[in-house]
């Protein structure tokens, strides 16, 4: 009797920190919920939470705080809701707060439990004090799938904006380059650092770097935005290389690339006393359109590498890929991120860095990154199609 006793007290005073949603508060009870998605996130990933706050009270004064860790990152991302709703044929107060959270590490994730302190009105117009606990939450977090700066987002804009066409430039005039990143459900300090332009042929001023997150209730955007003063030294033609970011899609679960495209460098009519000769013109014209025509080639060929059936063969036998021993070991472990990992850095090897194009690559995520988890994937084959 005594042992029944106590398990009843037990419960009473535990049961309304923990109950189920569908259960009705009794009279004057209250709890609080950690709700958020059970999917498959990966490292920087934004992860939904929603605090919720059922009370049967009247309440007047309320603070609560979300806990910081060195397991995440986090952020409100929407004002805090109070309304009133009908649970179990009553109508109760009800608290929401939205919460953004960006997980840092791989692994076990847990959220510790959330106190809300209130204070409510009792029928008298007293007023008394009342914390109200949560369960921690627990989040299984995959591993990112590049090997650069985790950044994961449901979508991405990269903006290359010039102030003038840097193939004619002007005698002492200088070209600004203003490159804004912008992303959706992703902190600011996950975009990719400031790339460096500097060239033995270029002069450069790099103004100070702008870095924002926005909040909004579909989650943060942030920003990023670089801008250099550009100048040939001489006025010789010049091309800047293009820079890549790749970037984690959570909406397709794959990787993708944002671009700052190739730049040619040069004044209008370079030559003696620029442009007095219309020859000399005509020599620039020729040099800045071979040194496009070249870069465009080179990238065109990375792009398509696996489409030269007669250039392919041939250069893999004369260079073979550091990468493909990893390969080869991560399919005989069944190492899938191994695998994905030693993918990422074959192609970088490769000079390919839009990953988007690879359908095979895009059959490799969905088995480690998807809703549903496949173990159908026959990897030795897998590999075999990879490698033609």
């Amino acid at each position: 009797m005594v042992m029944r006793l106590a398990l009843l007290l037990l419960v009473l005073l535990v049961g309304p920190l923990q109950a189920e949603p569908s259960r009705p508060l009794a009279s004057s009870e209250a709890r609080l919920l950690i709700l958020h998605d059970h999917g498959n996130p990966v490292v920087a990933e934004m992860v939904r939470l929603t605090l919720r706050g059922e009370y049967d009270l009247t309440v007047s004064l309320e603070d609560l705080r979300f806990p910081d860790s060195e397991s995440y990152d986090w952020m409100q991302i929407d004002r805090d809701r109070w309304f009133k709703e009908r649970i179990g044929g009553r109508m109760i107060q009800v608290f929401e707060r939205d919460i953004a959270l960006f997980p840092r590490r791989a692994g076990m994730l847990t959220v510790p439990a959330i106190t809300h302190d209130l204070t409510h009105v009792l029928d008298k117009g007293m007023r008394e004090k009342r914390s109200v606990t949560s369960a921690p939450a627990q989040i299984t977090v995959r591993p990112y799938p590049g090997d650069r700066r985790p950044l994961a987002a449901h979508a991405l804009v990269l903006t290359d904006e010039l102030s003038a066409e840097p193939g004619k430039l002007q005698k002492d005039e200088v070209l600004t380059r203003r490159v804004t990143i912008e992303a959706l459900g992703a902190l600011a300090h996950h975009l990719p650092p400031r790339p460096d332009l500097q060239q033995p042929w270029l002069i450069s001023f790099t103004q100070p770097e702008l870095r924002e997150t926005i909040p909004t209730p579909q989650g943060p955007v942030s920003r990023v935005v670089w801008e250099w003063q550009l100048r040939p030294r001489t006025g010789e033609p010049g091309v800047l290389p293009a820079v890549a970011f790749p970037w984690f899609d959570t909406d397709s679960r794959q990787m993708e690339v944002a671009p700052m495209k190739p730049i040619p460098f040069g004044f209008a009519g370079f030559g003696n006393n620029f442009g007095a000769r219309e020859a000399d013109g005509v020599r620039f014209r020729l040099i800045l359109t071979a040194l496009v025509a070249l870069a465009f080639g080179a990238a065109l060929t990375a792009c398509l590498w696996d489409r030269i059936p007669s250039l392919a063969p041939l250069l893999r036998a004369v260079r073979r890929s550091p990468h493909l021993a990893e390969m080869e070991q991560a399919v005989r472990t069944g190492d899938l991120h191994a695998l994905r990992a030693a993918a990422a850095r074959h192609l970088a090897w490769r000079g390919q860095t839009t990953v988007r194009q690879s359908r095979l690559l895009g059959q490799l995520d969905n088995s480690i990154f998807g809703p549903k988890r496949s173990d159908d994937l026959d990897l030795a084959r897998w590999l075999t199609q990879f490698r033609r």
